[in-house]
Formats: structure tokens, sequence, C-alpha cells
């Protein structure tokens, strides 16, 4: 058998009174929390208490100034004794110049010699007139004896010689430039020392020149 409610013990139906009577309720306090004086108490006041301000200094960097040392002390003046008293020397100062007595004197050194060191001649490369072989340089071959060595090793060529012809056409200081070897460059040397030259001229006087000649050698 099924248990019904009592219509009063059934809250379901009393829901809508309960709503009713908490909005009223709300209502109510909100409009008392309205007309309640919130203003504030002119006399009322807070003290803050005033803070210390700290204040930042610029840090300046100071430049040390050396002085200069101090002077030296001045030396301390020592006492002299003036107890000596320094006699009164006559000087016989009546001496006569007699003008006319020549004064006996030895003579003077003679003058040191200069050795006269006569200036070497200058040694021309270019001249207005160069020095000329006497005979030709065909003449300067026929003196040329080729040597056994380079005639059996079949040695040919040119041996270019440099030497200085001096104020009379005389040849001085050969030397072999390019050579060949196998005793041509000897045979060569020897030839150009016996050949003979016009001098060459610069400015119409004889000069020292050097120059620079070739002499071959050709097997037949």
């Amino acid at each position: 058998m099924a248990l019904r409610k009592t219509d009063k013990a059934d809250l379901r139906k009393r829901y809508p009174l309960f709503i009713q009577a908490g909005m009223l309720i709300t209502l109510t306090l909100l409009i008392v929390a309205f007309r309640l004086d919130m203003s504030v108490d002119e006399n009322f006041e807070v003290n803050l208490t005033d803070q210390e301000v700290v204040q930042m200094e610029e840090m300046v960097q100071t430049q040390q100034v050396e002085k200069p040392p101090p002077p030296p002390r001045p030396p301390v003046p020592v006492e002299v004794p003036n107890d000596e008293v320094l006699e009164d020397d006559v000087l016989d100062l009546d001496m006569s110049l007699d003008i006319d007595v020549v004064a006996d004197l030895p003579p003077p050194p003679p003058p040191p010699k200069q050795d006269e060191v006569e200036a070497e001649p200058e040694i021309f490369v270019i001249v207005e007139q160069s020095p000329e072989l006497i005979g030709g340089l065909s003449e300067l071959q026929k003196k040329i004896k080729y040597p056994e060595i380079a005639k059996k090793a079949g040695v040919e060529g040119r041996v270019f010689l440099q030497f200085v012809v001096d104020e009379k056409g005389n040849v001085h200081d050969p030397i072999v430039t390019r050579g060949i070897g196998a005793g041509c460059d000897e045979e060569a040397i020897r030839a150009i020392l016996t050949a003979k030259f016009k001098p060459g001229k610069q400015r119409g006087k004889a000069v020292k020149v050097k120059m620079s000649l070739p002499i071959t050698f050709r097997l037949k």
C-alpha cells in the first residue's frame, strides 16, 4: 500500500511563498543599506611619516698633482780665519824696450812637404772617338792558336773579352765575360794582349776606354 504525504507535510507547495519572503527580506536590507550615512568624517586625518630622501652625489675623480721636489739646501758657510796678513811684494816693472835691437829668434820651420799624388786617369765607356784595332779583327784571328784539347773535344764558339785600352793603345786587365772552356779562354786572353789599338779620344785628348770584343774559335 503506497504512502501519501499530507498537505501540511508537502513543502513543494510552499516554495513560491518561501521565494517571495526571501526576496522581500533582501529588498528591505538593500533599502536600509542605501539610506545609511557613508560620508567620511572631515576631522579624520591620516598621519604619514615623512620618508628620508637620500640624495646621490656624483663622485668627481681628482687628479693627483705631482709637486716638484724642494730645492736643495744652501751650503752652510764656513768661517775662515783672517789672521794671515799678506805682505806687499814689490814688483820691478822698470823695463826698457829697445826697438832697434833685432830679436835673435830661430827661423820658422819649413812647411811640410805634401806628397803630390797624381790623379789616376778616368776610364771611359763611351767616348767621342772609340779605339780602333790596328789590322782589324781578321788580323787578330790569325794570331789564334787552336788549343789541342779543344780540337780533340771538337769545341767551337765565341769567347767574349772585356779589357781597357790606355792612352797609348795598349791592352790592360783583360777578363773573360763569357767563355767556352777547353783552353780557348786562356788563348783568347793571350791573343788580345798582343793586339795594338789606336787610342780612343774624348774632346781631342787620348783617354782610357773600356771595351768588349768577341774572338771566334772554329774548326776547319
